[in-house]
């Protein structure tokens, strides 16, 4: 490549550079979010494997191990708040992820497979996961206490992950969800990022001291 004088030579440096830079800040973006990710798997194992274990444990141990998690998602929540702040393109990538630790932590959400797809924003799984369910509720397999609270959970992040849902899906929702699902839909659509985790926490306060 050609330059005819030292201006034009130095303008290409400098494009040059800012496209490196914006090549390695979208690299570090990536590997960021990638251990996050892995970070938050982590945790929905722990709650899964202590869900799958509960026949085997006394009330309190169950209770207090699930509290301990609960606690770790929390702080999660909190380093997560404190990377995204201030930068749009980490806000764009992880609002999804806060949203379903919210919902996790507000346990508006109980079932770490689907809060680990709603924080992936898969929503093809989501959906995969929905048909499965109806499969195993016909032939017996999936309690029907059990198929309407998941149902719920993968509605209500369908929902927030833009997907459309249909008449009998919205009606469904509208029948099933309750007051902690219907508080985490309302603070989540209403506010702000930085107000939602200040919301849902104070509706932990009052649901606490009921």
């Amino acid at each position: 490549m050609h330059f005819g004088t030292g201006q034009e030579c130095a303008e290409f440096k400098v494009l040059r550079d800012k496209i490196k830079m914006a090549s390695r800040g979208k690299t570090e973006t990536s590997k960021l979010k990638q251990n996050l990710e892995e970070q938050l798997d982590r945790l929905m194992q722990q709650l899964q494997d202590l869900e799958e274990c509960r026949e085997e444990l006394d009330t309190d141990e169950y209770e207090e191990t699930k509290k301990e998690t609960l606690e770790q998602l929390s702080e999660f929540n909190d380093s997560l708040k404190k990377i995204m702040s201030g930068n749009m393109t980490l806000v764009d990538e992880l609002s999804g992820m806060q949203l379903a630790i919210q919902a996790a932590i507000s346990q508006a959400f109980k079932t770490p497979e689907v809060i680990r797809l709603f924080a992936k924003k898969q929503p093809g799984q989501l959906r995969t996961k929905l048909a499965e369910m109806d499969r195993d509720l016909m032939v017996g397999k999936l309690d029907r206490g059990l198929y309407t609270q998941q149902k719920v959970e993968i509605l209500t992040a369908l929902r927030k992950l833009g997907e459309k849902l249909t008449a009998d899906d919205e009606d469904f929702l509208s029948a099933n969800a309750g007051a902690i699902l219907s508080q985490f839909e309302k603070v989540s659509t209403d506010l702000g990022s930085g107000d939602k985790v200040l919301a849902l926490a104070s509706f932990e306060v009052e649901k606490t001291k009921k």
